[in-house]
């Protein structure tokens, strides 16, 4: 019985994502709509890219761990609330930073006017540059943020009410927080072998399409993450 309810929920699952799909590619001029809500709306536009798109990661994430798609306590909405919020924070920060490196490259003599300009081997190395960049330095901010949310989302009972029921207690989970993993696999690994490249990606792509792209990446490793999890269990 589990096996068929989950079989049918993994076919509710794929027809929603092809009848998006679909809807999208037989949309006239989708793809001008969409350039033109991203630039007239960043930051909006980045809160609903986030909201549903790395939800949707997470949510495929306890599929392939647990068999489910969501289940007592793990926090759709609230996930997609602090999600949404996290997108804005990091279409803001492509725009610092890829305003901010190349003006420190200016500062050491490598002045650039218009990057997109640029030929394509130094736009490359000014989009790893920038990715380094925002790596090294925001990134271990965000991802931390991130575990303090998740955790507050799991302690209040994952409704949007628990949420908001007490502050968060940013202290103590950190003091619970296993830095270890934390440092060892999600700092020390996926940044330098997975975040530093894939955003290197992310800043060759115009900058309304920045956000959605960074969305999709967090989907990717999501799913990259469960199977490790699995892996490692099974071990």
């Amino acid at each position: 019985m589990a096996k068929t309810s989950m079989g049918r929920a993994d076919a509710l699952v794929v027809g929603i994502v092809i009848a998006v799909i679909t809807a999208c590619a037989l949309t006239p001029n989708f793809l001008d709509h969409f350039i033109t809500i991203s630039k007239e709306y960043p930051y909006l536009s980045s809160f609903v890219k986030f909201a549903v798109l790395c939800t949707f990661g997470e949510m495929i994430g306890l599929r392939i761990t647990n068999g489910v798609y969501n289940r007592s306590g793990f926090g759709i909405l609230p996930r997609a609330l602090v999600w949404g919020f996290l997108g804005m924070g990091i279409k803001a920060a492509f725009v610092v930073y890829a305003g901010g490196v190349p003006a420190f490259l200016g500062s050491l003599g490598w002045t650039v006017t218009n990057p997109a300009e640029l030929a394509f081997g130094s736009r490359l190395l000014m989009a790893f540059c920038i990715s380094v960049t925002i790596n090294l330095t925001f990134a271990p901010v965000f991802m931390t943020f991130h575990r303090v949310t998740d955790n507050h989302i799991l302690a209040t009972g994952g409704t949007i009410p628990g949420f908001f029921s007490r502050p968060i207690a940013v202290g103590k989970i950190l003091q619970d927080t296993n830095w270890q993993s934390l440092w060892g696999f999600v700092f020390k690994k996926t940044i330098p072998l997975f975040w530093i490249p894939a955003h290197t990606v992310t800043f060759m792509l115009p900058p309304y399409f920045q956000a959605v792209f960074a969305a999709f990446l967090g989907v990717i490793l999501g799913v990259f993450l469960a199977f490790a999890a699995l892996k490692k269990s099974a071990a």
